[in-house]
């Protein structure tokens, strides 16, 4: 990946949440949902964030867009004018410009839409808040949305309650393309959906992206989803990142225990290739507390006494990947086909 295809480049992120206790509420700890996490996204790709709920995929995709400030690490975007800005050290009036060129499509398509504006406002918002064109060129570019996300004309007028679930979701992706971003960070964009809508929904985004060059952050925890719509996957656990692979290679040979066991819940059609289901063991690891070593070794059929002790640092490995496994090199991990 070059610099120049670089869209974003995130180094080190932390975002720890303080805990504090008594009446003059005194620092006892941190809940640290996201520990160091490095990656990039270049041009026209797709990264998925993959884990359990609680592994600091929402929370690292929050960051990034500066819903929420980090604790450390570089945020580095590629704006429209190919300057790489640090979002991380950004104020408010700052970041104002760069909201454009970032945005998100939430995963609930309804609670994200105001129930009292009509489909035109609510797609024309951001244009209007940017102060973008008069009124016909707003009404003129939500047509265009319209379009572009294969939703009637007459639809303009109507309110978000007289729509199913996918077209709702089809309006949010117009909204956030409405100021023709570079990155969007799709937030779990098709968990609250039919199968049989969420198929649509993804062919869609893919449309966009090739349409439009677009990157996505791709945040989910449904491995059946994500490998129709990933170039790369990275797979989360106690706010770290265990593994990153390009998507076929991680399917089909996974190299931390982690993934293994996430692979083996992914549903495939040939019943002669199911792998058996591997349950873990306990519950994901408090981030509050992370176990000493790797923090996955409590869970881990594969752990050895180093695991408990001593951290494992991301390693790159054969296939263009990298993991965070004392015992990635002599494991021989069961995966799926990635186009199973």
């Amino acid at each position: 990946m070059t610099d120049e295809r670089t869209v974003l480049s995130v180094e080190g992120l932390k975002k720890y949440f303080p805990i504090r206790r008594g009446i003059l509420r005194r620092l006892v700890g941190n809940v640290k949902a996201v520990d160091d996490v490095s990656f990039k996204i270049a041009h026209g790709e797709t990264l998925s964030l993959v884990g359990e709920s609680g592994c600091g995929k929402t929370t690292t995709s929050r960051c990034i867009l500066r819903a929420i400030r980090p604790t450390a690490g570089a945020i580095r975007f590629r704006t429209d004018q190919q300057r790489n800005v640090d979002v991380a050290g950004l104020s408010r009036t700052e970041l104002r410009p760069l909201r454009r060129q970032m945005q998100m499509i939430f995963q609930d398509p309804f609670s994200s839409l105001n129930p009292r504006m009509t489909i035109s406002d609510i797609i024309g918002e951001p244009l209007l808040v940017n102060g973008v064109g008069d009124l016909a060129e707003r009404r003129k570019r939500v047509a265009e949305l319209l379009d572009l996300v294969q939703l009637p004309l007459a639809y303009m007028n109507r309110y978000p309650h007289a729509f199913s679930g996918g077209q709702r979701q089809r309006i949010g992706i117009a909204r956030a393309l409405a100021l023709n971003p570079a990155l969007i960070v799709a937030d779990e964009p098709v968990s609250a959906l039919d199968v049989s809508v969420q198929a649509q929904i993804i062919n869609l985004l893919l449309e966009l992206q090739e349409r439009l060059g677009l990157s996505y952050l791709f945040v989910a925890h449904d491995l059946s989803v994500v490998k129709h719509v990933s170039h790369r996957v990275a797979v989360m656990y106690v706010g770290r990142i265990v593994e990153m692979a390009p998507t076929e290679a991680l399917y089909r040979t996974p190299r931390h225990p982690y993934t293994e066991a996430l692979l083996s819940a992914v549903p495939v059609p040939d019943p002669r290739k199911r792998a058996k289901r591997i349950v873990l063991a306990g519950q994901v690891a408090d981030p509050s507390r992370v176990p000493p070593g790797c923090a996955f070794h409590p869970r881990c059929r594969y752990a050895v006494e180093r695991c408990r002790a001593e951290i494992p640092q991301l390693q790159p490995v054969e296939g263009g990947g990298s993991v965070a496994c004392h015992r990635a090199g002599e494991l021989a991990l069961a995966g799926v086909a990635a186009d199973g």
